[in-house]
């Protein structure tokens, strides 16, 4: 079992990578629920990524790692309504979640 979890780790990519993916995710669901009243994932969900959010990652994008140091409240979602990129967050959501 742990060889499988080993290798299941190895897919997802290095630390900062995989830091990257959750905190685009957890953006743009944040984004939908917010800005758009449009639920993508379920709350149960939601809450567990934005616990594995760590803003103490540095990602090599200054502006995003400053906001998630200083913005990212994972007890809820409204600091998106502050996200720098939240033209980005628009975009993702409607190029992968609109009209599912």
């Amino acid at each position: 079992m742990q060889n499988v979890k080993k290798f299941e780790k190895s897919l997802w990519g290095s630390t900062i990578e995989r830091e990257r993916r959750r905190r685009i995710k957890v953006s743009v669901a944040a984004y939908a629920y917010e800005i758009l009243n449009d639920s993508i994932i379920d709350d149960f969900e939601y809450d567990k990524l934005c616990r594995e959010i760590n803003p103490e990652i540095n990602t090599g994008n200054e502006v995003l790692d400053k906001f998630f140091r200083e913005q990212f409240d994972p007890s809820t979602g409204y600091w998106v309504h502050k996200h720098p990129e939240s033209h980005k967050l628009k975009e993702l959501y409607y190029r992968y979640y609109h009209d599912r």
